[in-house]
């Protein structure tokens, strides 16, 4: 695979076969974000599970320190008091049979997170073939099924990000821009693996934290020494 100039240049920077120390790692990451945006910065993490047993999902949300530098724009599946609240706390989109029409009929997908009351739920399914393969589809676990939706769409607008493993059993997740520096992305960065760490099934068995991987949009990847981002990660 070619790589431009830049990302050359970056990769220089980069040791491969080095386990860096998380606050070393950061530093390196936003050093090599040498784009003209302010590229995010991005964790990946290889989990000791297997997700296809029901009993070793990893799954959450987490509201990050520092927010993810993102601006988020929320819909709101709600009617009455709680549409109200949606509106108050910030919410850019709310509705209900209306708001299920617009993203059935139209497409509507001008939204970043979706939150919903639970008396809406019976309604929301509806779009779960839309809506679920876009990681979008509110969910209890997740906090976005809840009976105080302005608190979610105050969370969700202050940097709440959702973590779920995929398929290869990896969690991959944004902690923020470049721009924020070594220290509030490592404030952010400690933030997820705690709540991951503390998300281990009883059923993982051996090392449950098996690689993490810093990068930036455009840059390369910077290997996180696994045993030194959770009191969990070398546990058996």
């Amino acid at each position: 695979m070619k790589h431009g100039k830049k990302y050359n240049e970056s990769a220089k920077l980069v040791e491969k076969a080095t386990l860096y120390d998380p606050a070393d790692a950061l530093e390196l990451a936003v050093k090599t974000a040498s784009a003209k945006f302010d590229e995010t910065v991005e964790v990946h993490i290889r989990l000791g599970v297997d997700s296809r047993h029901a009993d070793q999902q990893v799954r959450g949300a987490v509201v990050l320190p520092n927010g993810t530098g993102k601006t988020v724009r929320v819909a709101v599946f709600a009617k009455g008091a709680d549409a109200d609240a949606a509106a108050a706390a910030g919410a850019e989109i709310v509705g209900a049979e209306d708001l299920v029409a617009k993203i059935q009929g139209e497409g509507f997908m001008d939204f970043d997170v979706a939150i919903a009351a639970p008396n809406m739920m019976g309604l929301v399914g509806r779009l779960g073939k839309v809506l679920g393969p876009r990681g979008l589809m509110p969910s209890p676990k997740a906090g976005t099924v809840t009976p105080d939706v302005a608190k979610a769409v105050t969370e969700a607008k202050a940097g709440k990000i959702e973590y779920r493993l995929d398929k290869t059993n990896i969690i991959h997740c944004p902690i923020g821009k470049a721009s924020f520096g070594a220290e509030k992305l490592g404030e952010n960065f400690n933030t997820l693996l705690d709540a991951v760490v503390k998300a281990k099934p009883a059923a993982s068995k051996g090392q449950y934290i098996r690689s993490c991987v810093l990068a930036t949009t455009m840059g390369p990847g910077i290997k996180v020494n696994p045993n030194k981002v959770g009191t969990a990660s070398v546990e058996g």
